[in-house]
């Protein structure tokens, strides 16, 4: 896949079939369409493109919006290279790009700056100022300019509309297992392995303690979950027991992020780690003594192994 960043510098190239959106977590909903955009480029005899942006447009637009996504740029560029797209072209949004108008954008970038031909659209997708044109207009502004514009149908799981926002939903409840059904691969998280409470270590569980302050990803809600975990710069996933949550049995306040990895003594503080969501295995609680939390922990990693297992007997 060949990655472009546009910028004044860059000239049109081949003709292209493209689709464009923000693509959070390049989900099966975004995979259904995308699987468009390369058939009929096939079929055409061009190019197939996938235009997305930098920023989250609300955070632009918005400066109190944080925003809680499902993908980092780097990852959301790492899912895109494994639909099959021919080029993903990342455009910088900012305020000036926030208030072209969809003309002005359908104009000055799709048809003078990337030479689109096709415009594959999602099925409930606005661009430009405001929003305020809608499909019928993008055809006849396309007609104008030589860009043929189309609509894609909605893909749906279960009779559910799949959608970013769908998604970020059931992953704030906890529903893991829908969420990775609809994204089509679990849900992973990037934080910094940093200095925690040590509370872990001394019930015979290191954890290592993950910032995830500067990715602005969405985290799951509050519990226990079977994660395997591997640090970025490796293929190797390792099995893995996730907390997230106040730490309530030691009157904890702030929110934790804590990976136990099973089997695994290294140095990893300062790395970045990836944890990816399997199974969530209960709610967070309060427990009497910090024993009769070890005894839950040790009833959990059991638990989280036993899936596992199984899950590995089953593929075989």
């Amino acid at each position: 896949m060949n990655k472009i960043y546009l910028d004044e510098k860059t000239t049109p190239g081949k003709p292209l079939v493209a689709t464009i959106g923000f693509f959070d977590g390049v989900h099966r909903g975004h995979q259904f369409l995308i699987k468009q955009v390369c058939d009929e480029a096939k079929a055409s005899g061009m190019e197939s493109a996938v235009i997305t942006f930098d920023e989250h447009p609300r955070k632009v637009l918005h400066q109190d919006y944080q925003p809680r996504l499902l993908s980092t740029l780097e990852e959301k560029l790492i899912l895109l290279s494994r639909t099959g797209i021919d080029n993903a072209v990342v455009l910088h949004f900012d305020r000036e790009m926030a208030g072209l108008s969809a003309h002005d954008f359908m104009e000055k970038v799709l048809h003078d700056r990337l030479n689109v031909k096709k415009l594959i659209i999602g099925y409930d997708n606005r661009f430009g100022h405001n929003r305020a044109e809608g499909f019928d207009d993008y055809v006849r502004m396309g007609h104008e300019m030589g860009i043929e514009v189309i609509q894609s149908q909605a893909f749906s799981l279960d009779g559910v509309n799949v959608s970013s926002s769908y998604i970020r939903k059931l992953i704030e409840k906890g529903e893991l297992e829908l969420a990775n059904k609809c994204l089509g691969y679990p849900y992973a998280i990037y934080g910094k392995v940093v200095s925690g409470y040590q509370e872990g270590r001394k019930l015979g569980f290191p954890t290592a303690n993950l910032d995830l302050s500067g990715s602005g990803q969405l985290v799951p809600a509050n519990g226990v979950y079977g994660v395997k975990v591997r640090l970025q710069d490796s293929m190797q996933y390792r099995r893995g027991m996730m907390n997230i949550g106040t730490r309530p049995t030691f009157n904890g306040k702030n929110l934790s992020i804590e990976a136990y990895i099973f089997d695994f003594s290294g140095d990893i503080y300062g790395q970045t780690l990836v944890a990816a969501f399997i199974h969530r295995i209960r709610d967070e609680h309060k427990f009497d003594s910090a024993e009769e939390l070890a005894e839950q922990m040790r009833n959990d990693a059991k638990i989280i192994e036993e899936q596992f297992d199984k899950e590995s007997e089953d593929e075989e």
